[in-house]
Formats: C-alpha cells, sequence, structure tokens
C-alpha cells in the first residue's frame, strides 16, 4: 500500500455527515458516493470507498458507545475520506483473517481496497483516514 502522500488539509465540517445508527449506514454509503462522484472518483472505485467507508462505520456502531461522522474531498489527485468517532486508534498493517473467521475482516479490507490508510488520534477519539487516487 502506498504511502500518504503529505497530509491533506483539514476540510471544514460543513459537508459531513454524522451517523449514530445502524439504519444511518445507508445514508453513509450514498453520501460517500454522491461525494466520490462529484469528485471525479471512477464507478469501480467508488464502489470500493463505499465498502471501505461501510466497514469502518459499522466498525464504529459495534465497539463504541456513540456515532460518528464520514467527510469527504479531494486534495492532490486523491480523494480523501475521515471516518472519525470516540473509538481507539486502530493499527494498520494487519493479515487478512482466516476465511472462516467470525470477525476481524473489515479492517483489513479496508486496508486492501484503499490506496492508502491512515489511523491517528483526535480529541475525543480516532480518526482513519483513506485515500483512493482519482
Amino acid at each position: 500500500m502506498a504511502e500518504p502522500s503529505g497530509d491533506a488539509p483539514e476540510p471544514d465540517d460543513s459537508d459531513a455527515l454524522s451517523y449514530s445508527a445502524a439504519a444511518d449506514i445507508k445514508a453513509v454509503r450514498d453520501f460517500v458516493a454522491a461525494r466520490a462522484v462529484a469528485l471525479g472518483l471512477r464507478a469501480p472505485r467508488v464502489n470500493l470507498l463505499i465498502l471501505a467507508v461501510s466497514e469502518l462505520a459499522t466498525n464504529t456502531l459495534q465497539h463504541t458507545n456513540g456515532g460518528g461522522r464520514v467527510r469527504v474531498w479531494a486534495h492532490a489527485h486523491r480523494l480523501v475520506c475521515d471516518v472519525i468517532d470516540q473509538g481507539q486508534v486502530h493499527a494498520f498493517g494487519r493479515r487478512m483473517p482466516a476465511a472462516d473467521a467470525l470477525r476481524g475482516r473489515g479492517l483489513a479490507i479496508v486496508e486492501r481496497v484503499c490506496d492508502a490508510v491512515e489511523a491517528t488520534a483526535v480529541p475525543g477519539g480516532a480518526r482513519t483516514r483513506i485515500w483512493m487516487n482519482l
């Protein structure tokens, strides 16, 4: 996986979507798809981005006491997507669990379908930032 090429500037949160329940995941997917298409990400890659964000948002709902928020923007010929929640920072560089494993595949999938992934601590939780080349 390629390393991020410099840190993307922080967008304002005026175009972010918050989620707090499993019923919100469809809205998260729709939001990410619409933003990605508007920013020029091509169809097969849009589907990979939706998969990655769905995994991260579902992880938020399963492992934290609150919801999260998603924001998507473009910077330096890359689409950047943040998933921010009250959880802990997850290490990436993980092996894919066995096919019969009941859990633990989500973050490994995110890492494989995105061009770069980075998790960092932010006030009150964690931010997972993913990049997709445009």
